[in-house]
């Protein structure tokens, strides 16, 4: 067995560099490819949400309550009950429950209505008076999504895209821990379950760079867009 002691986290020979490349990329495009899915579903349900808000059209209203109902749902259920609560899903859909693509349709639902939420609150706080504005000019509801809701609401969009991909990155590792492959599982399995601490704390040493990142990319995308910062 391993030496548990303190240094036992810096006996790096016991590090297979090649595994720890791969599980790295499986983290990486695990988190790219459920943020991408994640952004344009977000966007769409949160969009969604504004627009329905205090019609007085009762279906409207309805499907108000219904996306509402699906986010708050959804929002609510603990990571690691959903990837077990959607294994059947996952089976259908990708055809296998272990993996790393098994983890992307846990990933995509759990943190959608989270970033639904954030576009929603993003669109409520602009300032309604340009809106209004371009209603005087006789913009179409389209037209006033295209050129006005999203341009303004942009930087509050990225920077919420920002902090739903650094949950996902948290949400990877546990996937990883029932098998879905990435950091979370080298470092549980191969690092863990072998008492193997060189290995944990480099896999955490990486995810937290790769946290790093991706909120320096986001910082620098915010200050880009925001005009109160140009």
């Amino acid at each position: 067995m391993n030496d548990q002691g303190l240094g036992s986290y810096f006996q790096f020979s016991n590090v297979d560099w090649g595994n720890m490349l791969s599980a790295t990329w499986e983290t990486v495009w695990l988190t790219v490819g459920s943020m991408i899915v994640v952004a344009i579903l977000g966007i769409a349900l949160g969009l969604l949400l504004f627009e329905t808000t205090n019609s007085h059209n009762f279906l409207v209203r309805a499907l108000n309550w219904i996306v509402s109902l699906f986010v708050n749902v959804f929002r609510s259920i603990p990571f690691i009950i959903l990837i077990v609560l959607l294994l059947p899903i996952t089976q259908k859909i990708v055809g296998t429950i272990i993996g790393p693509r098994a983890a992307l349709p846990s990933l995509i639902i759990s943190a959608a209505p989270f970033y639904a939420r954030m576009v929603e609150l993003a669109f409520h706080e602009l300032d309604h008076g340009v809106i209004e504005a371009a209603e005087s000019m006789g913009a179409t509801r389209w037209q006033i999504i295209r050129k006005v809701l999203l341009p303004e609401s942009m930087p509050a969009l990225v920077s919420g895209i920002t902090v739903t991909t650094i949950s996902l990155i948290g949400y990877t590792a546990m996937a990883g821990a029932i098998g879905a492959g990435g950091l979370g599982n080298l470092a549980y399995q191969d690092g863990f379950q072998s008492n193997n601490n060189a290995i944990t704390l480099v896999a955490t040493v990486i995810i937290v760079i790769i946290v790093f990142i991706f909120q320096f990319i986001g910082d620098i995308a915010v200050r880009h867009i925001d005009k109160r910062v140009n």
